[in-house]
């Protein structure tokens, strides 16, 4: 069983870290290997041509098998979920009157695309409203998404689990619906992907998207996204030199050549190669591999299950374990508790957190412990 990873980070002991769902810290083989190839820069003639392109494939293959993905072909490297989202609407046909399911509250990225299509193509945003506070709560916002998806259906643009409170959606439930109307499955998978298990081979999303700073333990400014097959002939944002075919080639660039790459390769974004941040995040992602998505599951609900129980007996909802995330949890105080009292004690610790709506958002990792969570509970009870 994992144990606490907490010597990997560089994280003081007079800080309780719990919002790596804001931004993770930093491991530090990942700051190693961003120093290395940051100075590396400095000596460009030890760049060589073939530089361009290893460190991407071997950053694509980690996140394949990290997915369970077939194909490290299907895998681009963008800059944030707002490019992978654009590159979706840009290759998807949209007529007026098709309907575009998202959750209430989802994250900024994942909404203003959408919301921009429907003045522009006059498609319809269909926003399934998170119910009420209540035991059950997860499964009826579950069902009120399957039953959101109608003929009319052309995308379901959510999340794997929801940022705001870590509420988890039965993907392979909803992409048996999206397949039964011939609807797109477009996933979000910053907030879930790197801390809890996903198979592309089980999910079959169109599309899962993620930034590269949260989970998946990169530097700010790198994300993946995965392609299925729907998208392998589709137009990129950009046509830069890197993803059209031949570019390996550096003596023949000055011989134009308009084929894109195959598959995902020709939605990579621009300086894809990115020199400090692609290796950074391949590194990480090669930390994850050892430790195991599942793995991180298990630990993150070994160190919360018993201080999470005394919450729900004391006036506060926490969703049931069994439907949301276990390293990512809203605490949602009922109307006998200040928010503002809670958040003064927290602060008074140097115990770091989220505020998102009416929830307060705690996302733990492997670099924290069953003292934290306490230390956290403290300020609620």
């Amino acid at each position: 069983m994992l144990t606490n990873q907490k010597h990997l980070f560089r994280l003081p002991e007079d800080i309780t870290y719990l919002n790596g769902s804001y931004m993770a810290p930093q491991l530090q083989s990942v700051e190693a290997v961003g120093i290395k190839h940051l100075q590396k820069k400095a000596t460009p003639y030890l760049i060589s041509e073939s530089d361009f392109f290893s460190e991407k494939r071997i950053l694509k293959e980690r996140f394949a098998q990290l997915i369970e993905a077939p194909d490290p072909e299907c895998i681009a490297i963008i800059p944030s979920v707002s490019y992978g989202i654009a590159t979706v609407i840009k290759n998807i046909s949209f007529a007026p009157g098709d309907e575009v399911v998202l959750l209430q509250e989802q994250f900024p990225s994942n909404y203003y695309a959408w919301k921009q299509l429907e003045l522009e193509k006059g498609v319809v945003v269909k926003t399934v409203v998170a119910p009420a506070l209540t035991v059950g709560r997860a499964e009826r916002w579950n069902e009120a998404v399957l039953e959101a998806i109608t003929p009319k259906t052309k995308v379901v643009a959510i999340p794997n689990v929801h940022w705001a409170d870590g509420t988890f959606f039965n993907l392979k439930q909803i992409r048996k619906r999206c397949s039964e109307e011939g609807a797109y499955l477009i996933i979000d998978g910053t907030q879930s992907v790197g801390a809890m298990p996903f198979s592309v081979g089980e999910v079959q999303p169109d599309a899962l998207i993620c930034g590269g700073y949260k989970w998946l333990l990169g530097a700010y400014g790198l994300g993946l996204a995965y392609f299925g097959e729907r998208f392998h002939h589709g137009n990129p944002l950009e046509n830069n030199w890197m993803n059209h075919e031949g570019s390996e080639n550096f003596s023949n660039l000055v011989n134009y050549n308009d084929t894109f790459k195959a598959k995902a390769t020709r939605y990579d974004v621009g300086e894809s190669s990115n020199f400090i941040l692609t290796p950074m995040l391949s590194e990480a992602i090669k930390q994850l591999l050892e430790w195991t998505p599942q793995a991180i599951q298990e630990y993150c609900s070994s160190i919360t299950r018993e201080a999470l129980e005394q919450l729900n007996t004391k006036d506060y909802f926490v969703e049931d374990p069994k439907f949301r995330a276990q390293h990512l949890f809203g605490v949602y105080p009922k109307d006998n508790h200040s928010i503002a009292r809670i958040k003064a004690c927290l602060t008074s610790k140097n115990i770091f957190v989220s505020y998102r709506g009416n929830a307060i958002r705690v996302s733990p990792n492997v670099y924290n412990s069953k003292e934290d969570i306490e230390k956290l509970i403290s300020c609620f009870i």
